[in-house]
């Protein structure tokens, strides 16, 4: 309510529900108590992925990690990504916990194909304006992701920016660092032959890329539609990007000896594949080998686009190729029943390596 008038030549001030003075800061457009309340929402999510590695609590300024049980080669391996226009779906539909999932997952997966396992995650959470139960929905979705990958999700940023992002929107990024021995950093390209197979992982969706083009495609359909398969449209959308870290587990317990990991992210199998071949070699895949998952069915038609072009923008059902020998076929297969060997590696007389699209 309007304070009274303390003198005719000074100004009316008003006072906020509290009965205080209004904040400066908060009429500027930035709420530091929605700060606060954020981190105390999150406190719990994030206590629980500490190891005992970890050494400070939530709030101190900066995060500390010991290193211990060190390999005798180690090597750190760290990367940054973020969820893209991904946010931008989930912000429509209130779904929020699963784009924590898959800030952590990609993260994850880009370092799991040098041969890493995670140590922390550092997250960055950004917004016109913040909504603290939202981004606590956030990080409780990372922190699920952090607890089954054995990672402390070490710290990270939430930030109110007011013009500088747009009103309703939201930035999730983060960076993993993981520890690998020297002696067993992935690919091994002098290992790689012609006649080694490309196991296919299946992948949970669209993972984290493609969502410019999704959110076109989709703009104008009902987002509840229930597809063939039962699933409705927006939770296929928005299912989290699948971690690989048990896959990779599981083949290497089965004795599997690992020549490389793709990561099939932005570019689809024809531009992630060639990073980790050596010249001389170039990956064979038939597209005939595995069930094009409905969701991909479904973007293909609406979309109207041609199918080349399709497995450059989304992953087409496979999140991750491993690269074996061909004599490990079989135990591989036993380790993961759900994947699917998708192609073999050939020579090439190319410079580069490069894939080639059978069927």
């Amino acid at each position: 309510m309007p304070h009274p008038r303390e003198s005719a030549d000074r100004p009316q001030k008003s006072l906020d529900n509290t009965g205080q003075p209004p904040s400066a800061y908060a009429a500027a457009g930035v709420d530091i108590e929605a700060g606060n309340r954020a981190v105390d929402l999150m406190k719990a999510a994030v206590r629980s992925t500490f190891t005992p590695n970890v050494l400070a609590d939530v709030g101190s300024f900066g995060g500390l990690f010991a290193l211990t049980e060190l390999p005798s080669r180690p090597l750190l391996v760290a990367s940054t990504d973020g969820v893209g226009t991904k946010v931008k779906l989930a912000a429509q539909h209130g779904r929020w916990q699963a784009i924590g999932q898959d800030i952590v997952n990609h993260c994850l997966n880009d370092i799991l194909v040098q041969g890493a396992r995670p140590l922390f995650f550092l997250d960055y959470i950004a917004a016109d304006k913040l909504v603290p139960e939202d981004v606590a929905s956030i990080v409780l979705g990372m922190a699920e992701a952090c607890r089954a990958a054995g990672c402390a999700l070490l710290g990270g940023e939430t930030a109110e920016m007011p013009g500088v992002y747009t009103p309703g929107s939201c930035d999730v990024a983060g960076t993993i660092v993981g520890l690998v021995d020297r002696d067993t950093l992935l690919p091994r390209p002098q290992a790689m032959q012609p006649g080694d197979l490309l196991l296919g992982l299946p992948s949970s969706g669209p993972h984290t890329n493609g969502y410019s083009l999704i959110r076109r495609i989709v703009s104008s359909r009902d987002p509840q539609q229930t597809l063939e398969h039962g699933e409705v449209l927006i939770d296929a959308l928005l299912a989290p990007h699948r971690s690989y870290l048990p896959a990779v587990h599981a083949l290497e317990e089965s004795g599997i000896i690992i020549k490389g990991l793709a990561h099939i992210t932005g570019g689809g199998l024809v531009d992630n594949l060639p990073r980790i071949l050596p010249s001389g070699l170039r990956a064979r895949i038939d597209r005939n080998s595995w069930d094009l998952p409905l969701l991909f069915r479904r973007l293909l038609i609406w979309s109207g686009m041609e199918r080349d072009e399709a497995y450059r923008v989304f992953n087409m059902g496979i999140g991750m190729v491993v690269v074996i020998a061909a004599e490990q076929a079989s135990a591989a297969q036993s380790a993961l029943p759900d994947a699917v060997f998708i192609g073999a590696l050939a020579g090439s007389d190319r410079a580069e390596p490069d894939v080639e699209l059978l069927g």
